[in-house]
């Protein structure tokens, strides 16, 4: 799983290196920039309820218990769902194939650390079942 999960933050990385080059991720439109910008606010917002923790390329459950307020109130994966925001955003603004498949692959390993990291919590915390249970992963009430 931490293996999966590291191919997944690599091709997360690429492929937003990728977006940039191509210059398919900021766009001069309003609405783009303000879904961007929430999307922003969305992963401040879940790095702050998160704290000091440190961030790590595999998926590795971190000390000091299950995080289950501030955004993860609400989903349990804010930051994913934020850079699947922002990339969707700069990607529907910049319509071409390359930036498609650069949006997908960022959505498919996305997926791929969510499920690594799920699995890896189930194991370290046993109260993630019921969490997961009572939580979306992405969109509320909706996945």
């Amino acid at each position: 799983m931490k293996a999966l999960s590291v191919v997944g933050y690599l091709v997360m990385a690429g492929s937003l290196v990728g977006l940039i080059a191509i210059k398919s991720l900021f766009s001069p439109s309003p609405f783009v920039i303000t879904v961007q910008f929430v999307a922003l606010t969305l992963i401040t917002w879940a790095r702050v309820t998160f704290g000091r923790r440190s961030f790590h390329p595999a998926a590795n459950p971190t000390e000091g218990g299950l995080v289950t307020t501030g955004p993860y109130r609400f989903i349990r994966h804010p930051i994913y769902t934020a850079v699947c925001l922002f990339v969707t955003a700069g990607t529907a603004a910049h319509l071409s194939l390359p930036a498609i498949l650069l949006c997908v692959l960022i959505w498919a390993s996305s997926f791929a650390r969510m499920l690594c990291e799920e699995q890896l919590l189930r194991v370290r915390y046993p109260e993630y079942r019921k969490y997961a249970a009572s939580t979306a992963r992405m969109i509320p009430l909706v996945f």
